[in-house]
């Protein structure tokens, strides 16, 4: 088993990872009848791909001597009705001032885009990465 997840009243859920006892409290947004005090499902999903991506740009900074530390993702989900369901995510993400080469832009761009949550997501969800490269 991954996880545990306990509904509570009033929308609200807690995920407990079960090897490390972390938990996640989780609402439905106030769109949907909910608090929006915790991120939603929907908010979680659209996250995940965001930190997936970086932790795949990581263990390729790491194989290759890239520094990475300090990358920063910004996250907008973008949801659509009938039926409700996320329809498109947008990332900003904007890598720390370092100096890098084309070549390692490319790998880890490529390993942004190939990770595994990446590779989960349905084709009709427009995914949008913007990798912001800043000047060292």
């Amino acid at each position: 088993m991954t996880s545990k997840v306990v509904y509570h009243q009033g929308l609200r859920t807690t995920a407990t990872h079960l090897r490390s006892g972390q938990s996640i409290i989780t609402d439905a947004p106030v769109d949907n009848n909910g608090k929006g005090e915790a991120f939603s499902p929907t908010d979680l999903m659209s996250t995940s791909l965001a930190s997936c991506m970086m932790t795949i740009m990581g263990i390729t900074a790491e194989k290759n001597d890239i520094d990475i530390d300090g990358a920063e993702a910004e996250v907008l989900k973008i949801m659509a009705e009938n039926p409700r369901r996320v329809a498109g995510i947008d990332i900003q993400m904007t890598m720390p001032a370092k100096p890098y080469t084309e070549k390692e832009k490319s790998m880890l761009s490529h390993a942004a885009l190939t990770c595994p949550v990446m590779k989960s997501i349905h084709p009709d969800i427009v995914v949008n990465l913007n990798l912001i490269w800043q000047d060292a």
